[in-house]
């Protein structure tokens, strides 16, 4: 089973980055691919290129089609993030609105409506909250966040949802048996 790791987040030191190698240490090394979209100079700019691509449902800018074929090459894909303003990282909404669009993700126009077109692939969350997860259950941010992503995204384009973890208290309080238990639930998941 191949998997593929985004993660979005400018810091190489975070503890972002570092949940994200140590899910993917705990995963069989020749199965994971790993993107770091900050380090590899991922542009999210959404450019009249792209809209042009959306428009004909084909004729992929060169980085979209390299996204594209690394995203066909997964059975499962792990997005790894900060929680920024009730959302992801503006890199990683970037990516998700240039790579997964029209005639690939999804399909629109003529027709029944909606196609999606990502049904093989399972998605699994992995979010570094700032806050406690009472804050996060008082405010709604959890439940923000899986509609946001897990209906708007997710399901929009056919792909099946994995599970669904928060570190919480990431900028100041996240233990190490917290991240580890994510990492174990993650994994687990997807080992099956």
């Amino acid at each position: 089973m191949s998997m593929l790791i985004v993660v979005a987040h400018p810091d190489p030191s975070s503890l972002t980055h570092r949940v994200a190698e140590r899910l993917a240490a705990a995963l069989p090394p020749d199965q994971v691919e790993f993107a770091d979209l900050a380090a590899e100079g991922f542009d999210p700019r959404f450019t009249l290129g792209d809209r042009h691509s959306y428009r004909v449902a084909g004729e992929y800018p060169d980085d979209v089609v390299a996204e594209i074929a690394r995203i066909e090459r997964a059975e499962q894909l792990v997005l790894v993030f900060p929680v920024f303003w009730w959302s992801m990282p503006a890199l990683l909404k970037g990516w998700i609105d240039r790579v997964f669009t029209n005639g690939w993700a999804f399909g629109v126009g003529e027709g029944s409506g909606i196609r999606p077109g990502l049904g093989h692939l399972t998605a699994h969350l992995v979010l570094l909250a700032g806050s406690d997860a009472p804050l996060y259950e008082r405010r709604g941010y959890d439940v923000s966040l899986e509609t946001q992503i897990g209906t708007g995204i997710l399901d929009y384009c056919g792909i099946q949802r994995g599970v669904t973890e928060f570190v919480y208290d990431a900028d100041a309080g996240a233990t190490a048996a917290d991240i580890d238990a994510v990492v174990e639930r993650v994994a687990t998941a997807i080992r099956g």
